[in-house]
């Protein structure tokens, strides 16, 4: 077991990518997991939101992780411009690929963002998917225990209930094995990255911290998320709320 992540990425090094399913001829996955008959709910347009004036240094510098949240919640235009920002769609090409505002390994785009909503205007509490081709979102369930069962999975860090919303980005990971087999579980790692790092950005031109988390138990947190944890699993959290 000491030799696991070792082992992963010698595994994983380009030189032993077999062919792919792409290269095979298998149909390609849908991309983005749609709602699925849960009630939709309509976003207000990004650009609608006028959002603070910030020299990019001063936001790279200025980036920090942020617990102390307080009570006040983000609205909805807020929410809607922090969604677009960490995987809003600039151009949908056809079936084929979405052209977003965060770099993907091929445009693959595995990530799927989930919410959990503790305190913006307009939404009851609970955890919420976002549809970033039609910039909706799809509600999966509602009540506050949600937040009690992800503060949970997440060894009770309790910042994540007095946060305005979190959010949760699983991996469909055939949706990147499609096109690069086993290395596409490398590439998901570094597509998470970028997402978060755009989130913490745009945060601040709207007065917010965030605060990223690695820590929780996997088969928790999916489970709370009604996913298989194989097929789509939990691979990075982030709590936002006002300073």
């Amino acid at each position: 077991m000491n030799e696991i992540g070792k082992e992963f990425m010698d595994k994983t090094k380009f030189q032993h990518a077999e062919r792919s399913d792409q290269s095979m001829g298998y149909p390609q996955p849908p991309l983005q997991k749609g709602a699925g008959g849960r009630e939709v709910i309509e976003l207000p347009a990004p650009g609608e939101l006028n959002v603070n004036k910030i020299d990019l240094r001063e936001a790279i510098e200025g980036r920090s992780s942020f617990r102390n949240f307080s009570q006040k919640p983000l609205s909805l235009e807020e929410l809607s411009y922090l969604l677009w920002c960490t995987q809003g769609v600039r151009e949908l090409m056809g079936n084929a690929a979405t052209l977003r505002n965060v770099p993907s390994a091929g445009a693959r785009h595995a990530l799927e963002t989930y919410i959990l909503v503790n305190n913006v205007e307009g939404l009851e509490e609970g955890i919420y998917l976002f549809l970033p081709i039609e910039h909706k979102l799809a509600k999966i369930k509602t009540g506050s225990f949600a937040a009690e069962n992800i503060t949970s999975a997440c060894l009770d860090q309790s910042f994540i209930r007095s946060s305005a919303v979190t959010f949760i980005w699983t991996a469909v990971i055939y949706r990147m094995k499609w096109r690069y087999g086993e290395r596409g579980y490398r590439y998901i790692n570094l597509d998470a990255g970028h997402v978060c790092q755009n989130l913490y950005l745009s945060a601040q031109s709207i007065d917010c911290g965030v605060c990223a988390i690695g820590a929780f138990f996997d088969d928790e947190i999916n489970a709370v998320l009604e996913i298989d944890g194989e097929d789509e699993f939990v691979i990075y959290i982030a709590t936002v709320g006002k300073k």
